[in-house]
């Protein structure tokens, strides 16, 4: 997606000062707009706070970029791929006053996060442009865009899997079976999302519901557009089965990275795992009005969470 940047002879340090600021506007994106993954910073140590959230402004910005449907799909692929350009040669250490990008290369070259990762979650978030636009004033067309779970699994694995990927890297393991344990925390957090957000997706023209799946419940694509919640019901009861199968790798993951991380990985787990859980308990009616935890729900769960950093 970008042109390769050799190494900068002498490597760009950005002040003290700078850094304070840069990560400070990173928190304040991360504070506005992950709704869910905040509460499980607020768990961390400072500096892996910051961290995760110059990662979230990063992936923010990547997002930012494939939803802004002012634009066609090809002006977003070339505006995608200049921004990871401007990435690529922040971290090769040329400068740049972009407060994202100063945070996001003090926190890779802390963590020591693969620069292949950052390029794949960019890649992730791309993939939905290649959705067919539709001709000005016709409608979206609903066709599934995968036909198998497997190939579901794989755009899971691009837009989440690796966020949990280097997630682990900033929270810390020594075991190697922590990284496939985050490929499968990632993934249910991504099909929660998509049981969440089929309202919203439909209305732009998006069905990540495997055909193999709509077929086992004798649906089409068209009624995903909520007429007949019963109907669909099942097709997201099983999703959300798959979902909590994932989560139970999740279980198994919060022993695997560092103690000062385990409170923040076990409040992620269990707000999602919550969200998972209020949809199933709303008979998986995702159309009458967006599912989401409350406040005091989520500010419960960071409670439990702090407690178990004191403890």
């Amino acid at each position: 997606m970008s042109t390769a940047v050799g190494n900068s002879p002498v490597q760009f340090a950005p002040t003290a000062s700078q850094l304070d600021m840069a990560y400070s506007v990173c928190r304040s994106i991360a504070r506005s707009a992950a709704k869910n993954f905040y509460y499980g910073f607020m768990v961390l140590p400072r500096r892996k706070r910051n961290a995760l959230s110059a990662v979230y402004a990063f992936m923010r910005r990547c997002d930012d970029i494939t939803d802004d449907n002012t634009l066609s799909a090809d002006d977003r692929h070339d505006m995608l791929a200049d921004w990871l350009n401007k990435v690529h040669r922040a971290l090769a250490g040329l400068p740049t006053d972009d407060p994202v990008l100063l945070a996001l290369t003090d926190a890779q070259r802390t963590y020591q996060i693969p620069v292949g990762l950052l390029d794949q979650l960019a890649c992730g978030t791309e993939t939905d442009l290649d959705y067919t636009e539709p001709e000005p004033g016709a409608a979206r067309p609903l066709v599934a865009r995968y036909q198998t779970f497997e190939e579901l699994r794989q755009y899971c694995y691009g837009v989440a899997s690796v966020v949990g990927l280097v997630c682990i890297n900033i929270f810390g393991y020594r075991d190697p079976a922590a990284e496939s344990l985050a490929e499968r925390c990632g993934l249910a957090f991504q099909l929660t999302n998509i049981i969440r957000d089929v309202k919203e997706d439909v209305a732009m023209g998006r069905v990540y519901f495997p055909q193999e799946d709509l077929t086992q419940f004798g649906l089409s694509p068209a009624d995903l557009t909520g007429a007949n919640v019963g109907r669909i019901r099942p097709l997201l009861a099983m999703e959300a089965d798959r979902a909590r199968e994932c989560y139970r790798a999740g279980e198994e993951l919060i022993p695997l990275v560092n103690e000062d991380s385990q409170p923040a990985l076990w409040v992620l787990i269990t707000i999602y795992r919550r969200l998972l859980e209020k949809i199933a308990a709303n008979q998986y009616d995702v159309f009458r009005e967006r599912v989401r935890l409350s406040v005091p729900e989520k500010l419960t769960v960071l409670g439990k969470g702090i407690l178990k950093r004191l403890v």
